[in-house]
């Protein structure tokens, strides 16, 4: 399996990069984020802060402001052509930062995400979007994806129900999203994590919340701040020109399709949090495993993965689960369904993760999920799971005979005809009610 995309770089190359450094926070509670971004300040008063108040979003309207550890130096409102956090992103942030870099030549920049946005969508502008003909890499580097979590909220904020419409935060008319799904997806991408604070149960259940997040982003670097007593200067050498950011991180649904880790298998409870894995060949019943989608999530908090079902044998199906709700959708073809001819459009990672994994009867198909929750019984859940998947009998009457089983799931991941991309493994695609009911 490959190396953890997070591992740092040779020193011989950080030390050739002259590019200003840019440190990406994000946070769901904004007092926990700021905070450790005033200790960023507080330690070099020439590090720069860039924070948008999206308050007037939806009315097209940001608010900038830009400060150093000395104090304000830019606070305007900002009027966009439309109102939502993918356009705030393309037409000011991306802007101010590379204007900053080249108005304050030398000083390294902390950009301060609002709370609904998704350090991965900040990636995905960063990487495509060109300022002055140019791309962003050309004037600064990214050095690392940091979340902050809430010691205190961030249990709550995991097992939440709630959207983000009900709370009045959506970032877009049509954002569906759950309070839970940014939350994890803060988490899950980055590749630092601050725990900031304490629990209001203790010091136990503090502990339970960094092993909670040590199970739900294994590949991350983890931190923990006491927030009564914060060392300015231990937190930014644990923060700053880290080179922990890598351009090629999969999100996390096509982790284990490219061969990064997905999660760890710790059944015995550590503080109560059961972290367990589940692989297999053989494919699900689509009836059978229909029937066990709420007993399966039923005490989970976080799901995540991939699956493949006999009766549509060609389609590789993200499976996600959090606050209370599972989606599933299309990551697109296996590739044994694909001519060989075809395999040259897809991501060399994922092709040589399935090379090393290939299988003389499945190809590349497999059951791929992970469960993270506290004092679930990994035993029971394996059993449940293993339960859907086709017995000898069943696996015996062949692929023809899978495709006419009664499906639930029939329409819900539907393959286009086009040539296979890089896109077809790209997870942003809305698959938000894709479970049928």
């Amino acid at each position: 399996m490959p190396s953890s995309p997070q591992a740092p770089t040779r020193a011989v190359t950080a030390d050739a990069d002259t590019r200003p450094s840019l440190t990406v926070l994000s946070g769901f509670w904004p007092s926990a984020t700021f905070a450790v971004a005033r200790a960023l300040l507080a330690a070099d008063e020439s590090l720069l802060l860039v924070r948008h108040d999206l308050a007037g979003i939806r009315d097209g309207v940001v608010r900038r402001v830009v400060r150093s550890g000395a104090g304000i130096i830019e606070d305007e409102q900002v009027v966009l052509r439309h109102g939502c956090v993918s356009c705030t992103l393309r037409e000011d942030v991306l802007p101010t930062l590379v204007r900053l870099t080249h108005g304050h030549p030398g000083r390294d920049l902390v950009l301060m995400l609002p709370e609904v946005a998704e350090p991965e969508a900040v990636a995905a502008v960063c990487a495509h979007c060109l300022v002055d003909g140019a791309p962003i890499a050309d004037h600064l580097r990214i050095d690392s994806y940091v979340t902050v979590l809430d010691a205190e909220h961030l249990l709550d904020g995991l097992t939440s129900t709630e959207d983000l419409i009900t709370l009045g935060i959506q970032a877009a008319a049509d954002d569906h999203r759950s309070l839970a799904d940014v939350v994890v997806r803060q988490i899950e991408y980055a590749d630092t994590l601050v725990l900031w604070g304490q629990s209001r149960e203790g010091e136990f259940d503090t502990g339970r919340m960094a092993v909670l997040l040590q199970r739900m982003a294994p590949w991350a670097a983890h931190i923990r701040v006491d927030s009564d007593i914060v060392d300015a200067g231990m937190l930014t050498r644990q923060l700053r020109h880290t080179h922990r950011y890598r351009l090629e991180t999969p999100g996390v649904l096509a982790r284990g399709l490219q061969g990064y880790t997905l999660g760890v298998h710790e059944p015995k409870p550590d503080c109560g949090v059961v972290s367990a894995v589940f692989r297999a060949r053989r494919p699900f019943h689509p009836q059978r495993l229909h029937d066990v989608l709420e007993e399966v999530n039923a005490e989970v908090i976080r799901s995540r993965g991939h699956l493949w079902l006999a009766s549509q044998p060609d389609t590789v199906v993200a499976w996600e689960f959090a606050g209370g709700g599972l989606s599933m959708g299309s990551l697109g073809h296996w590739l044994v369904s694909l001519p060989e001819d075809r395999w040259e459009h897809v991501d060399d990672q994922r092709r040589l993760a399935a090379a090393l994994d290939w299988d003389p009867y499945y190809g590349d198909r497999h059951q791929h999920l992970v469960f993270i929750g506290l004092d679930i019984d990994p035993v029971e859940l394996h059993r449940t799971l293993a339960g859907c998947l086709l017995t000898d009998a069943e696996l015996a009457d062949g692929e023809e005979t899978w495709r006419t089983y009664h499906d639930p799931f029939a329409g819900c991941f539907p393959l286009g005809a086009e040539e296979l991309t890089d896109t077809d493994t790209d997870t942003d695609t809305d698959t938000e009610g894709a479970q049928p009911a």
